[in-house]
């Protein structure tokens, strides 16, 4: 289990620094460990800010926990604007309103609630999010969000209200999916633990395990490694199932966990607790018999390869993208596009790392092609066509094209 962070001291320049001296380092030495340049090192400990990555090869050099390197020192050490607050208005207004001696402000319900036409939008909206049209996501999820709170006020109690508190469960999933998407993480947290909540006041704990899940992607986003760790063992262990009579969402459920405390762990350079993480979930994807779970408004899918693919990942994560592309070759075609763009991207950035740059754009470009609208939130497909944009050469039509999509000079 992970431990808490040190933070005697405050700054992560400090940290880095004191991290340093402790092993007898000097920058050039830092450098040459890590393949950082020296003035990486200087500026991230003269107070510079880095890439969670940065911060990982830097505490594999150490041998630290990345989170000891970089707790932020305070949101006023940086400039903020008001740039989201008319664009996030709406999931704002549902998902943390007001409140005051009434309780929560709430606009007019309308028409009676009806638990069953709920439940079909909350479909609806799943089906939206997992063929990437946000578009519809976005606008239909802060009403859903609002006749799910109208919905469990209007049945207060009894079999009618339970189910009530389930839907709304599952939708404060998806606007928590959402938001986390599109890096709105404060909203998304607050829509993922009162999703916990509701799961938890009817004892539905798959649904507890699919919120749990998703606060585990939400807090590897945030850099909050050892808590994304810590939350989905917790969790894993509290809904792991009996394997002999298991359905296959639970499997999914139990399996899902275990993968984001392993993705945790090996950003946190703690190879050897993510190695034990998928150890147990090649259990539940051994259970399948070759099937896939599927929960399509919270964690998604699930079956051997989604170990797989996270076992790769974690080699990627671990600077050994030799690895990583003699592994992906063994599960190539082993999806379709949507179950391997994640997988794809590790692949593109492991080109990237071994200067394959024709090998890299032609997995961007794939990509673009096949799932543009997905591609556009993923930060690491336009880290990784930044890189080997900066490697110079011709660009054909379609890599220009890439420039534009990725906003590239």
């Amino acid at each position: 289990m992970p431990h808490a962070t040190d933070s005697s001291s405050s700054l992560p320049g400090d940290r880095l620094r004191a991290a340093r001296l402790r092993r007898g380092l000097t920058q050039e030495a830092l450098a040459a460990r890590t393949g950082l340049s020296l003035g990486v090192i200087k500026k991230l400990e003269r107070g510079g800010t880095g890439r969670l990555e940065t911060y990982h090869t830097l505490a594999r050099a150490l041998g630290v926990r990345t989170s000891q390197l970089f707790d932020a020192p305070g949101p006023h050490h940086v400039r903020r604007d008001d740039a989201d607050k008319l664009d996030l208005l709406l999931f704002r207004q549902a998902i943390a309103p007001p409140i005051g001696v009434g309780g929560r402000l709430a606009p007019d319900a309308g028409d009676e609630p009806d638990l069953g036409r709920l439940t079909a939008t909350a479909r609806t909206v799943a089906a939206a999010y997992h063929g990437d049209d946000y578009a519809t996501v976005a606008e239909l999820l802060p009403p859903l969000v609002h006749s799910a709170h109208a919905t469990v006020r209007h049945f207060d109690g009894g079999p009618e209200g339970t189910s009530a508190l389930r839907v709304r469960s599952d939708v404060l999933q998806m606007a928590g999916r959402y938001l986390t998407q599109v890096r709105a993480y404060d909203l998304a947290h607050i829509a993922l633990r009162d999703a916990v909540t509701d799961a938890l006041a009817v004892n539905d704990l798959g649904a507890v395990a699919a919120a749990v899940y998703q606060q585990g992607w939400l807090l590897m986003r945030q850099g909050r490694l050892d808590e994304a760790e810590q939350v989905s063992v917790d969790t894993a262990e509290a809904v792991e199932p009996r394997i002999s009579r298991a359905s296959r969402h639970d499997l999914g459920a139990w399996g899902k966990l275990l993968v984001h405390a392993s993705a945790a762990a090996a950003r946190n350079n703690r190879a050897s607790e993510a190695r034990e993480m998928l150890r147990m979930g090649r259990t539940a994807g051994a259970a399948l018999a070759g099937g896939t779970a599927v929960a399509e408004s919270s964690w998604g899918r699930f079956d051997w390869r989604t170990i797989a693919f996270q076992g790769i990942e974690n080699h990627l994560v671990n600077n050994r993208p030799d690895v990583v592309l003699r592994l992906s070759e063994r599960v190539a075609g082993a999806g379709d596009g949507t179950f391997m763009r994640r997988h794809l991207l590790d692949v593109a950035q492991a080109h990237a790392m071994l200067r394959q740059r024709a090998e890299a754009l032609g997995v961007l470009t794939r990509l673009h092609r096949e799932t543009p609208e997905w591609l556009r939130h993923q930060r690491m497909a336009a880290e990784t066509f930044h890189e080997v944009q900066q490697a110079g050469g011709r660009m054909s039509r379609s890599q220009r094209e890439l420039a534009t999509f990725f906003d590239a000079p």
